[in-house]
């Protein structure tokens, strides 16, 4: 199929980027286009790849030797691993253009002519020198009546607003970026968001809902937790609080100031900040400021079937679902006498019917809430486990810790921001 010269820009997002043999390299995520103060018609500098490892490197656009409409195809297979990060002057179509407001002075379309409009995408040529320029904006009237109206391509030299200044303007539309985000991870997403401009950022944190926004800053570090927080109205922050696991928003409020973490405290649910408390009450690195209050308990009572019914939990991780805890009542934490424990895979082997306090594993050792960070991980490689008991001295079972958590604080502070060295990948090998 014939490779084409002209394209919308945003149209490229989720295509596959292709080597010269046809191996895949991973996914366009944005396109990076120069905007400068002075009128002039942008060029395109090249493409935001997000590669099967997750991490987004900037490939410039003379690296693209064809796109088709099903694939993006570079000319070489080697290309830099340097993270992507936005350098001055380089504006991102998805993540700043679309859905900013411009002005259109467009003879041809006099119904335009002094409101306000949408941009919906941009279309980009091919020069004969190679170049890719930015020659159409597709923009859109505001709705009316809840009816959504047509969309017109007007030649660039027509749109009034596509300045570093109009980008700037607030209050800037970020439905089709949350369309993007829709089918992503948390995780990916958070990786996306980082990367935006500040103004950017916040408007999309704004429209995320609560439990998805809780879900994307557990993915980030605990000082953009912190700033994305403190950017949120007061209530609304600590609505997110409450929509974050309970160890995750102790990790938060204790990587600030007392003041600022008690503020937020009072805002939230007394039973939620009651967790969080009981939480922030143990040091970050022992068994205690590790552990999640909220693991799988169950009365000893329960049957198999039930206990698989509540490991399906899809809110739970891989980790936390290995293992169920069975106590006495209460069943929330801190529960009643702490029986043992009933592995995964032993619930799988069971009759549904039976009871868990007919398998329940008695000899496993627990951790106990003082427990440090170095024995919590010699616990986890002595006992092959990817999840731990946290119980006190009366046997009661005050909460789980992960595997993932204790990588967590196992890594370095800033492990999520840290730049890897700059390699090289292509067909024939590492370069």
């Amino acid at each position: 199929m014939a490779a084409v010269n002209r394209v919308y820009a945003a149209r490229l997002v989720g295509m596959v980027v292709l080597g010269p043999d046809g191996e895949s390299l991973g996914r366009v995520r944005d396109v990076v286009i120069s905007i400068s103060i002075v009128r002039q018609q942008p060029r395109v500098l090249g493409l935001v790849v997000e590669l099967l490892t997750r991490r987004r490197i900037f490939v410039p656009i003379l690296r693209v030797t064809a796109i088709d409409p099903g694939a993006v195809t570079l000319a070489t297979g080697s290309v830099s691993l340097r993270k992507f990060t936005q350098r001055p002057g380089e504006v991102l179509v998805l993540g700043q253009v679309v859905e900013t407001v411009v002005r259109v002075d467009d003879p041809d379309l006099p119904q335009l002519a002094g409101i306000d409009v949408y941009v919906v995408d941009l279309g980009i040529e091919q020069t004969r020198t190679r170049d890719w320029m930015v020659t159409k904006v597709a923009v859109r009237p505001p709705r009316r009546l809840a009816r959504r109206s047509n969309v017109h391509i007007v030649d660039w030299q027509h749109v009034q607003g596509l300045t570093p200044s109009g980008l700037a303007m607030p209050d800037q539309g970020v439905a089709q970026l949350l369309e993007q985000f829709a089918g992503q991870r948390a995780v990916e997403v958070a990786e996306a968001i980082r990367e935006l401009p500040d103004k950017r950022r916040y408007e999309v944190v704004n429209a995320l809902d609560d439990e998805r926004l809780a879900d994307v800053l557990q993915e980030l570090s605990e000082d953009q937790q912190a700033a994305m927080l403190k950017q949120l109205p007061a209530e609304r922050a600590a609505d997110v609080l409450e929509a974050m696991d309970p160890d995750d928003a102790a990790d938060l409020l204790g990587a600030m100031t007392p003041l600022d973490a008690e503020q937020f405290l009072r805002r939230m649910d007394p039973e939620d900040s009651e967790d969080v408390r009981r939480l922030l009450a143990h040091s970050p690195d022992t068994a205690g400021g590790l552990m999640t209050s909220e693991p799988v308990v169950l009365a000893p009572d329960t049957t198999v079937a039930e206990a698989l019914a509540r490991v399906r939990d899809p809110d739970l991780t891989p980790a936390l679902a290995s293992l169920v805890f069975v106590t006495r009542a209460p069943t929330a934490t801190p529960t009643g006498h702490y029986l043992g424990c009933v592995h995964l895979q032993r619930l799988l082997r069971e009759p549904p019917a039976d009871l868990v306090s007919g398998i329940v594993d008695k000899d496993l050792p627990n951790l106990g809430p003082e427990d440090s960070l170095a024995a919590v991980t010699r616990y986890f490689a002595a006992y092959n486990l990817v999840c731990g008991a946290v119980v006190d001295e009366q046997n009661h079972l005050l909460g789980a810790v992960s595997v993932d958590d204790v990588l967590d604080h196992l890594l370095p502070h800033d492990w999520r921001d840290r730049e890897e060295p700059e390699l090289f990948t292509t067909s024939e090998g590492a370069s």
